[in-house]
C-alpha cells in the first residue's frame, strides 16, 4: 500500500494510502465560493488519489464555486432550490437525478446550505460526508468560531463526518485542531481553521474512497491508521 503526502498549509503534510483501486466518482455539493471544493479538486488531480471529482452541483446559480470548478475542467450542474419552494423532496429528486446521470458513488458537502431529508440520505448510506468548522460534538450548527471564542476554549478545529438526518451528528471520520490564541478574533481563528479544513477534507475523502473507513458501533475505524505521536496542549508551559 503506497503512501501519498500532500503539501500542508502549516506543520507536517498529511499522509494517506492508496490501495491502487479504481477511482471513486465523487460529486461535491456547494452553495457559495467553494474553497473546500477547490482543495478537493486540487488533491484529486494527483494521479494516485483514489477518487475523481466527476461533478460539482450548486443549489444557487450564482455560486462563485461553479466558475472555479469549470476552470478546473470539472463538470458542473445547477439544481436551483427556489422553483421548488417548500417541496424539499421534489428538489432532492432533481438533485438525485443529476447524481445518477453522472454515475456518482460518493458525495461531499462543501458549504452546501441545504438540510437534506432522511429519504435522500437513505439513498447514500455511508457515502455522503461533510466538513464542519468545529471539533464535534462541540459547537454544532452555525457561528462556530464566535461560539468557540465566547466559550473560552483553548483548542478549536474542524471535523469530517458521515451525514445523518440529525444535523452535525454523524460518525466522525477525522478531525484537525488549532490552538486558540488569547488575541484571536473571529476572522483570525476562522483563517487558521480553514487552513486545517483544506488539508483535512482531501485526506479524509481519500480514506473513504479507498475503502479504509468502517463504522463499528457508531464510531469510525480507519484501516491501517496509526495513532498520532504528538499531542496538542494549550497553553504550553
Amino acid at each position: 500500500m503506497r503512501s501519498l503526502r500532500f503539501p500542508a498549509t502549516q506543520g507536517e503534510p498529511l499522509s494517506f494510502a492508496n490501495a491502487g483501486m479504481t477511482k471513486q466518482r465523487v460529486a461535491i455539493l456547494i452553495s457559495g465560493r467553494g474553497s473546500n471544493m477547490a482543495a478537493l479538486i486540487a488533491a484529486a488531480g494527483h494521479p494516485q488519489f483514489p477518487a475523481e471529482i466527476a461533478l460539482v452541483v450548486s443549489n444557487r446559480p450564482t455560486a462563485a464555486g461553479l466558475a472555479v470548478a469549470g476552470a478546473a475542467s470539472v463538470k458542473t450542474a445547477v439544481v436551483d432550490h427556489v422553483p421548488y419552494g417548500q417541496d424539499r423532496e421534489a428538489f432532492e429528486r432533481a438533485l438525485q437525478a443529476e447524481l445518477e446521470a453522472h454515475r456518482i458513488e460518493l458525495v461531499c458537502l462543501a458549504g452546501f446550505l441545504r438540510l437534506l431529508t432522511p429519504a435522500f440520505l437513505g439513498r447514500w448510506p455511508d457515502r455522503l460526508i461533510n466538513i464542519h468548522p468545529a471539533l464535534l460534538p462541540a459547537f454544532k450548527g452555525l457561528k462556530t468560531h464566535e461560539r468557540a471564542l465566547a466559550a473560552g476554549v483553548k483548542i478549536h478545529g474542524a471535523s469530517v463526518h458521515f451525514v445523518v438526518p440529525e444535523m452535525d451528528s454523524g460518525p466522525i471520520i477525522a478531525q484537525g485542531a488549532v490552538a486558540v490564541h488569547d488575541d484571536d478574533s473571529v476572522e483570525t481563528l476562522a483563517r487558521r481553521v480553514l487552513a486545517i479544513e483544506h488539508r483535512l477534507y482531501p485526506a479524509t475523502l481519500a480514506l473513504v474512497a479507498a475503502g479504509r473507513v468502517t463504522i463499528v458501533d457508531g464510531r469510525c475505524r480507519i484501516d491501517g491508521a496509526k495513532p498520532p505521536e504528538l499531542s496538542l496542549i494549550v497553553p504550553e508551559s
